[in-house]
């Protein structure tokens, strides 16, 4: 029995939102996908991405750690992908959407901040080039940062070649090389005059397994 103060509803009386038990049901999935570590903050964003008609922060399938992956970093490959999909059409981002929408899906600050530091970035930030930084950090090497920079950014389906054009590649190896400082500018172009020859029978694209091959001169 209800309290006396309290007010009595039947069945009759509820009216629930028809689009309610959709929109429950795309959030539920999507926190299962995502597995946010703060689900209350990850929920106030994704309804307030939904809400606006941007990209929600929700990963496109439940992510298993790969061997590669450096497990200290807070940083996964189905995050970065995330990330991707929220700014990577913007082009140029200031430095604080990037952080709101890092601490969305609630990486470390400190990661953060050390990747501004490390890439010198302030104001606007050039995106693939803040991308391309965050994705060496899931990885060994550079050879691992491209690796993983072709599966994020391919249109290809998942499990297919990971081809990107080669122009975009060139730059943000070369990026990466400066970043880097102990790869030398012959090293680079090594390796680049050396993939030329794949890219030109791939209309422009480079894979992978042209950079992983055994004949490629090494990337770092």
């Amino acid at each position: 029995m209800p309290a006396p103060d309290e007010p009595y509803y039947c069945s009759q009386q509820i009216n629930i939102p028809p689009a309610l038990p959709d929109i429950l049901k795309q959030f539920t999935k999507a926190a299962i996908r995502t597995q946010p570590k703060d689900v209350l903050a990850w929920s106030a964003a994704y309804f307030k991405a939904m809400s606006k008609g941007e990209t929600p922060p929700v990963k496109d399938r439940l992510e298993m750690p790969v061997a590669t992956q450096k497990t200290d970093t807070g940083i996964t490959p189905g995050l970065l992908k995330v990330l991707h999909k929220q700014l990577g059409p913007k082009k140029v981002v200031s430095l604080s959407l990037i952080e709101e929408k890092w601490c969305d899906l609630s990486l470390p600050k400190e990661q953060f901040d050390e990747l501004v530091q490390v890439g010198g970035y302030g104001g606007d930030v050039e995106w693939l080039k803040f991308f391309s930084l965050s994705a060496s950090g899931l990885g060994e090497n550079i050879t691992d940062a491209m690796q993983m920079i072709c599966e994020i950014l391919t249109a290809d389906a998942e499990g297919g070649a990971a081809r990107i054009p080669f122009t975009q590649w060139k730059y943000l190896y070369k990026y990466l090389a400066q970043i880097d400082g102990d790869i030398s500018s012959e090293q680079i172009d090594d390796v680049c005059a050396h993939l030329q020859y794949d890219v030109d029978k791939q209309d422009g694209f480079v894979q992978p397994r042209n950079f992983l091959s055994q004949d490629c001169p090494k990337l770092g």
